[in-house]
């Protein structure tokens, strides 16, 4: 096989037997060319050991066909399931996706991010902002770095996408208080996460709006099984506790088990709601409750309005783009007498 940097795009075309434009059109993607040619053309491309030279194709058309994804946290599902929907919308685009991730926290701002971008070969970048920032509200993209986020804020200066964070929390709480539940008590997520603080918010106003002045205690977990389990043990001794929602599965998973083994029946004795439906197809049996999460839909929404911005187009600033959520009911959930 021949070393990939001496093969010619018009060795490709003599090996297939077509003119050099037709192998252009299809290197860069072009719709013109009949399938049958586009499978002569990649054959040979592959016997020859032909690999098209993206650093002059980006020079020349000034386009890398390539985003840029900034994340905090590689590791959460929720992340990593946005960053999938990223992925593949951009892959059925016939772009690349680039990932950096900001470990380190002096660091963690939008111009940060950006600015670390801007050094990499991307055309528009997608930050997922599951954490607050102190310059969301001033941070202005460059003219040539279209900048799309991931949060459930609007931006003047930005378009935004992300799931109904604080939505869940209503739609969780009025689901068990229309099984006559008298209060909700709510396992929250890290006091530093964006979509904790909305969804603590969400429960604290959805009480409120059913009568509840005053929330039972709130108990904090760090978005894991084990911080559940703890809550769940530490709930079994709240005697007015009929209802439980868990700002998502993991620790709504952990409270279920928390409070079996401190002597307690779910839903007999205690209900459980969660959210983002993570658990399905890995716990056998799933018997939670949940609010599905979209999340392969919010990143598909991202990726689609960061190319959108890269082709010139506009998309409409300072509007809150929220993908609704989805009740998946199961058997954790009883009404009351």
């Amino acid at each position: 096989m021949a070393h990939s940097g001496s093969v010619s795009l018009q060795d490709v075309a003599r090996e297939a037997g077509v003119s050099p434009q037709t192998v252009s059109r299809v290197v860069h993607g072009s719709a013109a060319v009949k399938p049958v040619t586009k499978a002569k053309v990649e054959l040979a491309m592959s016997k020859l050991g032909y690999r098209p030279n993206y650093a002059a194709r980006a020079l020349k058309y000034q386009r890398f066909n390539n985003v840029g994804v900034v994340m905090f946290n590689t590791a959460t599902f929720g992340n990593s399931r946005i960053l999938d929907g990223i992925s593949s919308e951009a892959n059925r685009n016939g772009y690349a996706t680039t990932i950096f991730t900001l470990l380190d926290k002096r660091e963690q701002t939008l111009q940060s991010a950006v600015d670390h971008m801007k050094q990499l070969p991307v055309d528009g970048v997608i930050v997922i902002l599951e954490r607050r920032i102190a310059d969301f509200e001033d941070f202005t993209p460059p003219a040539e770095l279209p900048v799309v986020l991931v949060v459930d804020q609007p931006s003047e200066h930005c378009p935004t996408v992300d799931g109904d964070q604080y939505g869940c929390s209503i739609q969780a709480v009025d689901y068990l208080m229309s099984r006559g539940h008298e209060t909700v008590y709510h396992v929250a997520g890290p006091a530093d996460s964006r979509a904790a603080q909305s969804r603590e918010k969400g429960w604290r106003d959805a009480l409120a709006e059913h009568g509840v002045s005053t929330p039972p205690p709130l108990y904090r977990g760090d978005w894991l099984a084990d911080s559940g389990y703890q809550a769940g043990l530490a709930l079994a001794h709240e005697k007015d506790c009929t209802a439980v929602y868990a700002a998502n599965d993991q620790m709504a998973y952990g409270v279920m088990l928390g409070l079996r083994a401190a002597g307690k029946r779910v839903p007999e004795d205690v209900s459980i709601i969660g959210v983002d439906d993570s658990l399905v197809d890995i716990v056998p049996r799933l018997e939670l409750t949940t609010l599905r999460m979209r999340f392969d839909i919010i990143g598909r929404e991202a990726f689609t309005a960061t190319k959108a911005l890269v082709d010139g187009q506009s998309v409409e600033l300072n509007v809150k783009k929220l993908i609704p959520n989805e009740l998946i009911e199961r058997s954790s959930v009883r009404r009351l007498a």
